[in-house]
């Protein structure tokens, strides 16, 4: 592993998380280096700017929106879409950033500091893309940080119909292992529970977290994959 990638390099503390007001903000303040973000999402927290470029909050939700990979609601449209994409896995990382952090879309939070923390964090190994190409063109995707079981999604953005959905339906297929695995999605939006998204609460999602931590990784992401 990569010097500097693991949590317990993190020079901060993060308080505990269930300690979040209403809206969930924990903290603020700190780095976005790996091992910082390591460590928050190790302790159940994820960062998100107050302000575009400005200091860095750390949530933890009172109601936490997550996914389990066999709870995905695929309709007979999307199944249809599955098979006009090509799925590839980790080949375009950066690309995908860029697209989820196009100014043009609405109550965008992904401003620089924050492209380049998860690009970095994708270099140590932990986070990675799940991509929709179609005619050899990235038309979709989404990306996130993996450890052990816990994919904790962080956005996704689509240039061709159902492109982003048809990549979630490819990253809990590819979660789907009998191993213990969650795809975190942070809050649970109207548009993520009609996927089958759900809300859980707080004490409940941090209950699960040292179990997801120390299940083993997803092939899915394993170097020299397919």
């Amino acid at each position: 592993m990569p010097a500097g990638t693991r949590q317990d390099d993190c020079r901060w503390v993060f308080p505990d998380p269930s300690w979040g007001d209403e809206s969930g903000l924990v903290a603020v303040g700190a780095d976005l280096a790996p091992a910082t973000l390591l460590a928050a999402y190790g302790r159940g927290l994820f960062p998100m700017p107050l302000e575009p470029g400005g200091r860095i909050g750390w949530w933890s939700p009172p109601e936490r929106g997550v996914l389990e990979p066999d709870g995905l609601a695929v309709s007979r449209s999307l199944r249809q879409a599955c098979r006009r994409y090509e799925i590839r896995v980790d080949t375009a990382f950066a690309e995908v950033v860029e697209g989820c952090a196009d100014p043009a879309r609405p109550h965008g939070w992904i401003d620089a500091q924050m492209q380049a923390a998860y690009v970095r964090l994708h270099r140590a190994g932990f986070a990675h893309s799940v991509e929709t190409w179609r005619d050899g063109e990235l038309v979709g995707g989404l990306y996130g940080v993996a450890v052990g079981g816990l994919f904790a999604g962080e956005s996704m953005f689509y240039r061709a119909r159902d492109a982003s959905k048809v990549a979630l339906v490819a990253l809990a297929g590819g979660l789907r292992d009998g191993r213990p695995r969650l795809i975190d999605v942070q809050w649970a939006t109207p548009h993520l529970l009609s996927l089958g998204v759900t809300a859980i609460p707080r004490r409940d999602y941090l209950r699960r977290l040292p179990e997801l931590l120390d299940s083993p990784d997803p092939a899915l992401f394993m170097p020299g994959r397919g």
